[in-house]
């Protein structure tokens, strides 16, 4: 469950009370790992694998009660007929800017200066792509002024002195973002919560990161890119998916000792304990689409290297390993487990997957192994109880049967599946604990808009009813 998916908070859940409650409800529930979504900040569509940063948070997940309580925001109001949710929170975000330049409190300012300095390596960067995008009308960078566009060092400086107010600002937003995430991490550790993050392997185009660092990136003289990501035809969409984001130049990254991946993953481990590497697969190929092509169709598989990359990553971060999971989703080819395989990483098995293609369905659970997780479905799957319902009466009957005619229905049925198998890590959508039908998914792939990454719970969806039973789960198959 993604962080906007809390109850309370304007227009989103966000890093408040909700998120602590929800980690208390996790402990009632027996229940020891949160998997979000990523964090990032996004672009309008609400996309948070299209993020304006691969290093950054996203404001709007920032508490303003939180601003209130050190005396930066006065008592809050609420928006105003007309204001939107975002315009809402950015405004007080920017009164709090304004108060805390006055706070006379030096462990704040101190508290504050540690963080920028810890984080200079990105932080610069994205504060001033920040405050030229909003000078910009919110226009991509690629579409600035080519002396901006192309980072010339003098008009970079004159923005910098332009800009300094509103540069100041974003990293005053970074610093509370990351000061509430700190206090959320500590208070899941206290309650032995594994935070469980998603690292996208692709950026998105107008972002920080391709701005600041173009070298890294497959890029056409003008910034935009030469070839884009995506995944051809698969059971997700007939015309495969055309992400858009840039395609690495893995030659200039690989010469350079993997730093910028090394530095990426660093700052994914300050805010997780474990991580997901969304499309792992494009460690060991990616799919390489013209950048004139409307859809996915016309691409190509293109070797990366994988190998070098994780090994330079393991030999960075040692002990026993690293924390990461695969999404190994999609068209998977055996290079790809070999190489999953080799650095021990867990996979992911899907159970909405599992019901076609016979006995020999790698998602079958009598087909499991345990190095991997195990979801009933994910943020991009349709809820349990809505994908059941869709079946043909035949193949209803096929899952129940498979499943032993359990006497629970679904979803319950398919989270006992999930809990009882032999996978390390069993993951269960929050959409499926409350037993949510049609119409609370989180994201249809392949779409934009369309109520995408809008869902959230109240908390008189839950009833002792519900969490006594997924007790009794955990219990039964010794998963707490």
């Amino acid at each position: 469950m993604h962080i906007t998916s809390l109850p309370g908070g304007t227009g989103n859940g966000d890093l408040g009370k909700d998120a602590h409650a929800f980690v208390d409800f996790l402990c009632q529930c027996g229940l020891t790992v949160w998997q979000t979504l990523p964090i990032g900040p996004t672009h309008d569509d609400g996309s948070p694998y299209q993020c304006m940063s691969a290093h950054a948070g996203n404001p709007l997940l920032i508490n303003l009660e939180w601003l209130v309580e050190r005396g930066w925001l006065p008592k809050l109001s609420g928006p105003e007929l007309g204001e939107s949710a975002t315009d809402y929170r950015n405004s007080c975000l920017h009164q709090a800017f304004m108060a805390f330049r006055h706070d006379p409190d030096d462990a704040h300012w101190q508290a504050y200066g540690e963080f920028v300095k810890l984080h200079a390596s990105w932080l610069g960067d994205f504060a001033l792509y920040a405050a030229l995008r909003e000078e910009f009308k919110h226009q991509p960078w690629h579409n600035w002024p080519t002396p901006l566009r192309d980072r010339r060092p003098a008009v970079l400086e004159a923005a910098r002195l332009r800009l300094s107010e509103a540069i100041a600002r974003v990293k005053f937003e970074q610093f509370v973002f990351f000061q509430q995430w700190k206090e959320l991490r500590e208070y899941a550790r206290s309650r032995g919560v594994i935070l469980f993050g998603d690292m996208p392997i692709f950026v998105g185009c107008d972002s920080a990161d391709v701005w600041a660092c173009r070298e890294y990136f497959d890029l056409a003289e003008n910034g935009l890119p030469r070839v884009v990501a995506g995944v051809p035809p698969d059971y997700f969409s007939a015309i495969g998916q055309r992400w858009g984001n840039p395609h690495y130049d893995w030659k200039q990254i690989a010469e350079e000792g993997f730093s910028w991946w090394i530095e990426r993953l660093n700052g994914q481990l300050e805010l997780f304990d474990w991580v997901r590497i969304d499309h792992f697969r494009g460690f060991e190929a990616y799919w390489e689409i013209p950048a004139h092509q409307d859809t996915a169709i016309h691409g190509r598989w293109v070797k990366a290297p994988g190998k070098a990359l994780l090994e330079a990553l393991f030999q960075t971060f040692p002990g026993e390993g690293l924390p990461l999971v695969a999404e190994n989703l999609g068209i998977i080819t055996p290079e790809v487990e070999e190489l999953r395989n080799n650095f021990s990483i867990p996979g992911m098995l899907i159970l909405q997957f599992a019901f076609d293609g016979g006995p020999n369905n790698p998602y079958l659970p009598h087909n499991h192994e345990p190095n991997n997780v195990v979801y009933t479905g994910t943020h991009d799957n349709d809820t349990t109880l809505s994908w059941f319902e869709s079946l043909s009466g035949v193949q209803q009957r096929h899952v129940y049967e498979y499943l032993g005619n359990s006497a629970f229905p679904m979803p319950l049925v398919l989270m006992q599946s999930a809990l009882s198998s032999v996978a390390k890590l069993a993951i269960l959508p929050m959409q499926d604990i409350l037993e949510l039908g049609q119409g609370y998914r989180m994201n249809t792939p392949g779409t934009v808009g369309g109520g995408n990454w809008r869902w959230r719970f109240q908390w008189e969806q839950i009833d002792e009813e519900k969490i006594e039973r997924l007790v009794r789960l955990i219990r039964l198959y010794g998963r707490n």
